[in-house]
């Protein structure tokens, strides 16, 4: 366990004392407490740099990689410590925001952070909205809205560019139609004739999204999306304050599969519109990538949790565009009422059909 001091940003409001947070939708931390603002500032030279993945790797080589161990970090407030991996966490004790200034040796540090848009009251509607829209929800569920707890986290992504070339082999069908005789009956039939090619294509990728965190499935977070890139702003840890920050978990050769595995879809449609035709038969596809870059990203998003019949259920709202998704509860008995209306409707359809045509 590391027990080194980390450095941490100043979030105390310089007029009453009260804790500043970052003010989604702007460029400045407000105090939750009197309103004062206080601008970020972001150095000249300020920009969201890529690194090269072989450099990268080339510099790993020979070391392990870096473990997550725990920081010491001393709360600006009521000077209680608190100790863990995460970069932006609240005190324990009193609630402040702990935002550390920069990440452990041997991590990757963010380059680029894309900051919260949608305020929590925004937040919270959209939540409301969402629960009151759910068809075979429970009546019950509609009352939620007003006890769930909400809470902002930002959480890390990779992203991986490269330039692409893929060699393949494959067959190309080609429709045709003859004429099939059956007595005195002919139809045509279609037929494919086939032929061997092979040839080569080639993509640059921009901006392959990874998720570097099992916060949230990977599955949800594919419904939450897209988020908009262009919206990223240079990493200041003050985008921080006031929401949780997780480390990454991927480590980046992990990522770049990930992406491999993303890109592999796309090459895979660039060859079949390569090879034409009527139909594509795709053999074997081999791709060489060169120019990799990369860049530790983090995305934001509010998490609601609300409590059903005993149980906890999550909904999460994209914290820059505003998606919603999430689980809910099923009420039987409307599912079943449903089911006892459709099969009215049809058997009322089936009898004036029967009426009226029989």
């Amino acid at each position: 366990m590391n027990d080194a001091q980390g450095e941490l940003v100043r979030t105390r409001c310089e007029a009453c004392g009260s804790q500043l947070a970052y003010a989604p939708g702007t460029g400045h931390l407000r105090c939750v407490a009197c309103g004062a603002q206080e601008a970020i500032v972001h150095a000249d030279d300020d920009a969201v740099d890529e690194h090269s993945f072989e450099a990268w790797a080339a510099a790993q080589a020979g070391s392990s990689a870096a473990l997550l161990d725990d920081r010491l970090l001393t709360c600006d407030g009521c000077g209680a410590t608190t100790q863990g991996t995460d970069l932006s966490v609240a005190c324990r004790f009193c609630g402040g925001h702990l935002v550390a200034v920069a990440e452990a040796d041997g991590l990757v540090q963010p380059e680029a952070v894309v900051p919260f848009g949608v305020e929590r009251a925004q937040a919270r509607e959209a939540f409301r909205r969402w629960v009151r829209s759910r068809w075979f929800a429970p009546g019950e569920l509609k009352k939620v809205g007003d006890t769930e707890s909400l809470h902002g986290s930002y959480l890390p992504h990779w992203t991986f560019d490269a330039e692409t070339s893929s060699a393949y082999t494959g067959q190309r069908g080609d429709a045709y139609y003859v004429t099939v005789k059956n007595g005195d009956e002919e139809r045509q039939e279609r037929r494919v004739s086939w032929k061997p090619v092979s040839g080569q294509v080639e993509r640059s990728f921009d901006d392959v999204l990874v998720p570097a965190s099992s916060q949230v499935a990977e599955r949800d977070l594919a419904r939450l999306g897209p988020w908009r890139l262009e919206d990223a702003a240079p990493f200041r840890p003050e985008y921080l304050a006031g929401f949780s920050a997780a480390r990454y978990e991927v480590e980046p050769p992990e990522g770049l599969e990930r992406a491999k595995s993303t890109m592999a879809k796309t090459i895979t449609r660039d060859v079949r519109q390569d090879i034409g035709g009527d139909e594509q038969r795709v053999g074997t596809v081999r791709t060489t990538y060169a120019d990799v870059m990369f860049k530790l990203v983090l995305l934001p998003l509010w998490i609601a949790t609300y409590v059903y019949a005993g149980k906890q259920w999550q909904v999460m709202v994209n914290a820059n565009t505003g998606q919603v998704v999430g689980k809910r509860p099923f009420s039987v008995g409307k599912i079943v009422f449903a089911v006892i209306v459709g099969l009215v409707v049809a058997a009322v359809l089936v009898y004036l059909y029967v009426r009226y045509n029989g």
